[in-house]
């Protein structure tokens, strides 16, 4: 049974900074595409990063040169370092899973058939 299950989600300050976690199981955490999604109140749910199963990365422009992406493959374990956080980085943050990545478009969301229940952050000015 697949499994992701999120943490690290929290409050902070504008310019803050914050790590989630994801804790994978059910599958071979090495061999999928793994990304980050979030959806803030009112809006779309948007594809912020993903991991390749060979460690390439590809990130949104919104948060290009602040967020980072990463696993532990021995652990089964993704990752986002969130740095100087802003207001419109509110949301819910979503752990996701796919068998392949989308060469196309590797950020939409619908590429990816496995969800975390997710994680809040929010940003206060």
């Amino acid at each position: 049974q697949v499994q992701l299950v999120e943490s690290g989600g929290g409050s902070v300050q504008a310019g803050g900074s914050l790590r989630l976690s994801c804790a994978a199981s059910g599958f071979t955490f090495s061999l999928y595409c793994m990304g980050w999604l979030r959806q803030a109140p009112g809006k779309e749910r948007e594809g912020i990063a993903t991991i390749r199963s060979d460690g390439s990365t590809t990130y949104g422009d919104s948060v290009k040169g602040r967020f980072t992406i990463s696993k532990d493959n021995a652990k089964s374990t993704l990752y986002l370092q969130m740095n100087s956080l802003k207001p419109e980085d509110t949301a819910m943050y979503y752990c996701a899973a796919a068998r392949f990545c989308s060469v196309l478009s590797p950020l939409w969301p619908s590429n990816y058939g496995t969800h975390g229940q997710g994680t809040q952050v929010t940003v206060s000015s």
